[in-house]
């Protein structure tokens, strides 16, 4: 299962990647206020989490039960529950684009850039709930082909239309990072329906009944927040995290957040592998927990450990032999690529790491309870964020003290981890038996 949604994971992140790459072409002040402002995705894959993660829990959970009927009641509330977090997202963004950016950018220069990105961007965001929804729901039933190939579409459409708008291409009426945004929008309105059709004629087990989003069952909208939430917070403090590195770090100039940007975005490509690994094993192990087979939930928590260490152990070393290639490919400018290589060289020490905390939360969220994912993930605000904070306000700061800090947090988070999700299971399995 893990193949074909990294695939689909590797495109996905290609939106903002090929935008970066046409952005960079405007200089480093654009990519700051374009980086700045893209960390607002953190808390829409929040939000979607909290849609999402509860959505393949429990429908996985109906799926190892054979009980179709839940299932659906499940996908029902979920698109409902979409619908109306899209919404919510989209005005938000349109009314506090401005006074965000104005928060986080370095110049007003990457501060107007920021904002014109968002305001276009802001119909796409709302739509991520969408395909949230859908595509859950596919996942947990072990449907993930279809909408890695449809996910491939869109991309390969961003990446057409990203040039023409950004640039100019063709049309020669060039709209910058606004363009940006527009690209990145149109694309996910046209997969969302791509999606739908998909849906409509390949899932069996799980009905397709749009009349039924209308009816919202508050009960069944608890379920899925109690697991969705705490999986979203945990996307929301990438963001905290996110933030306020941007600001830490502003008082070194535009350079330094666009080399930031760009080794963060790179980073993330990196993460998608075992991403795909963690969203794969989720569905099996949710099966696998409804069907009270507790030996093979354990089992897919081992296996996801090691293939994520295998693939996270070779980036690291490619990371630690030449990064600056990587940065240099969105930037030429030097100041961007030494922050950016830097950034890599150091930060690739917890990539093994991050893989392990990757997968114990997939297991979190099969078994129903991502309470102690969030407190591992929370854990962070005192190891890592007040630190850093301390530091930035020593004489002779400098930003790599940052990334080491980060290298150590994330270890130690590992391994908090891998203690509660054994707790967990242990738990699970002893309840279960009782």
């Amino acid at each position: 299962m893990a193949a074909p949604v990294s695939a689909g994971l590797i495109f996905q992140v290609l939106y903002v990647l090929v935008d970066l790459y046409f952005v960079a072409r405007l200089g480093p002040d654009a990519v700051a206020g374009v980086g700045a402002a893209s960390t607002i995705s953190f808390v829409v894959m929040a939000l979607t989490q909290m849609v999402g993660v509860g959505t393949v829990a429990l429908i996985s959970h109906a799926a190892g039960r054979k009980d179709r009927a839940e299932a659906s009641a499940v996908f029902d509330q979920a698109m409902s529950l979409s619908l109306v977090s899209g919404l919510v997202v989209m005005l938000a963004a349109f009314v506090m684009s401005g006074p965000y950016m104005r928060l986080v950018a370095a110049n007003d220069t990457a501060v107007s850039a920021g904002r014109a990105y968002l305001l276009c961007y802001a119909p796409g965001l709302g739509l991520q709930f969408a395909i949230a929804g859908i595509g859950s729901a596919l996942r947990a039933t072990g449907v993930v082909q279809g909408p890695m190939m449809i996910q491939i579409g869109t991309v390969l459409l961003n990446i057409l239309l990203a040039p023409v708008l950004i640039a100019g291409w063709v049309t020669g009426h060039p709209f910058g990072a606004a363009g940006a945004g527009a690209a990145s929008s149109i694309a996910i309105a046209i997969g969302v329906v791509a999606l739908t059709l998909y849906f409509v004629r390949t899932e069996k087990f799980v009905a397709f009944a749009p009349a039924e989003w209308l009816r919202v069952k508050l009960a069944m909208w608890g379920r899925l927040l109690k697991i969705g939430v705490p999986a979203g917070g945990e996307m929301v403090l990438l963001f905290v995290y996110s933030g306020i590195i941007y600001v830490v770090i502003a008082r070194f100039g535009p350079a330094a957040q666009a080399g930031f940007t760009v080794g963060s975005r790179i980073m993330q490509a990196f993460f998608l592998p075992v991403m795909a690994v963690a969203f794969a094993a989720s569905p099996i192990a949710g099966q696998n927990f409804g069907a009270r087979n507790h030996e093979r939930v354990r089992e897919t928590l081992i296996s996801a450990v090691l293939i994520s260490s295998v693939l996270m152990g070779t980036v690291t070393l490619l990371c630690q032999w030449n990064p600056q290639p990587l940065i240099r490919f969105f930037s030429r400018d030097p100041a961007v690529v030494s922050f950016g290589a830097e950034y890599l060289r150091i930060i690739s020490w917890n990539f093994i790491a991050t893989g392990i905390i990757y997968s114990c939360s997939s297991v979190f969220q099969a078994l129903g309870n991502t309470l102690p994912s969030l407190f591992s993930s929370a854990s962070r605000l005192v190891t890592f964020i007040l630190p850093m904070l301390w530091l930035a306000s020593r004489p002779g700061f400098n930003v790599e003290e940052v990334w080491y800090l980060s290298v150590a947090t994330v270890a130690l988070q590992a391994v908090t981890s891998l203690v509660l999700v054994y707790r967990q299971m242990h738990r699970s399995r002893a309840l279960a038996m009782a």
